[in-house]
């Protein structure tokens, strides 16, 4: 059974390292890739392949820790911004509400003090004008302030 595996796996590595080929001349006619190649950096390159392997293996093996690493970069300030959001709504909301309260406390405080002041200068008007009002004599205060002359004047007549 081992023997008559091996000419299929053949065959497959055979059209595997075909497309290979072709895919890596695709990529080498690429104008981009030859402009690249032509570029003094390209050549550098070029000449140095343990270096391109080296850079390629590095940029390879670092993406997921990079990854990793922005990943809870973006997280941890996304964390941070909502924090801060839930924070910062907190706040006002308590300052809003104790605003709230405070406005009210004023307006009520403000009310009854305008009534106590209404109510005051209503009282003391009306007090000042009963006290300070020149008022005509009555009939009563006159007969009373006759009747206060005549005992007064009786009590200096000598011999009575």
């Amino acid at each position: 059974m081992a023997k008559e595996e091996t000419p299929s796996v053949s065959r497959d590595l055979q059209e595997l390292q075909r497309r290979l080929g072709l895919l890596l001349e695709t990529f080498q006619n690429n104008s981009k890739v030859v402009a690249f190649m032509k570029s003094p950096v390209g050549r550098f390159l070029d000449r140095h392949p343990f270096l391109v392997l080296t850079m390629l293996m590095f940029v390879t093996m670092s993406a997921i820790p990079v990854g990793f690493f922005l990943l809870i970069v973006v997280l941890t300030s996304l964390g941070a911004l909502m924090g801060a959001v839930l924070l910062e709504g907190l706040v006002i909301s308590v300052c809003g509400l104790s605003l709230l309260c405070v406005l009210c406390g004023l307006g009520f405080l403000s009310l009854a003090l305008s009534g106590i002041a209404m109510t005051s200068y209503v009282v003391v008007s009306c007090l000042m004008s009963y006290w300070f009002s020149p008022r005509p004599p009555t009939q009563q205060n006159a007969n009373i302030d006759r009747q206060l002359a005549m005992k007064f004047t009786e009590s200096e007549k000598p011999g009575l």
